[in-house]
């Protein structure tokens, strides 16, 4: 039999053929490196196209929701966890080995749980620059995890409840505090490397805007995907 994995690595995915599989070699390369007994769950979230066919091919496993809530697709496959240690990762964004251990040692010294700062690659400072800025209030001044990288001992995130479903947007920010409230929260200064496809399908003050518009719409403001086109209903890339 092979070994109980220590390690679940969740990957939430709705159509998202065209970078699930370059995500997935990533994982699969991170966590070889890692040296621990793991598993991959891709939960699929209505896909109309290839998403669930290509986890599957690639060794992860799949397990097919209908929810359009992305906290209430990520605690499913929290559920279906093996491991004492969830990370959970975007279907756009690339794992490095070295992020993913960094997030392991600070478990293993005890963090409750913690994100990664966020690297887009292939755009130019004008973008960069606004980005980077909003990251940092973010992630440094507010302390919140982004949301394309989250890992958690599996114990506390159960203690919190998990991803809270009555929000559609700016779950982050709300798993972060509940974990902070529980001991350690850690944002690594390693690196996750999230897509830039947003910045060639919308323009950057577009992408600023649905991000500050969350920010400051108040929590009945995101308990509904009304207002939440962008984050739900974007435009794929497709080749």
């Amino acid at each position: 039999m092979p070994p109980t994995p220590l390690l679940s690595i969740v990957i939430p995915a709705r159509d998202e053929e065209y970078e699930l599989g370059a995500t997935l070699d990533s994982v699969r390369a991170a966590a070889d490196g890692l040296g621990q007994p793991w598993e991959c769950i891709v939960v699929d979230d209505g896909s109309t196209d290839r998403t669930g066919e290509i986890a599957r091919a690639q060794g992860a496993r799949v397990i097919e929701v209908e929810l359009h809530n992305i906290g209430a697709v990520r605690n499913a496959g929290a559920r279906a966890a093996q491991g004492e240690r969830l990370v959970f990762l975007d279907a756009d964004t690339r794992l490095p080995a070295e992020t993913l251990r960094a997030a392991w040692e600070a478990m293993e010294s005890g963090a409750v749980g913690g994100g990664a700062w966020v690297r887009f690659d292939g755009i130019g400072w004008l973008s960069r620059v606004p980005i980077a800025l909003f990251c940092f209030g973010w992630q440094r001044i507010c302390g919140w995890a982004a949301g394309c990288f989250i890992f958690a001992a599996k114990q506390e995130f159960d203690a919190v409840g998990g991803f809270d479903e009555a929000y559609f947007a700016a779950e982050e920010r709300f798993i972060s505090t509940a974990l902070r409230s529980r001991g350690r929260f850690v944002l690594l200064a390693e690196a996750v490397i999230s897509s830039p496809r947003k910045l060639r399908l919308y323009t950057t003050g577009q992408i600023l805007r649905a991000a500050i518009q969350t920010l400051f719409r108040g929590r009945q403001g995101i308990q509904s995907r009304e207002g939440l086109e962008f984050f739900y209903d974007a435009r794929r890339e497709t080749g």
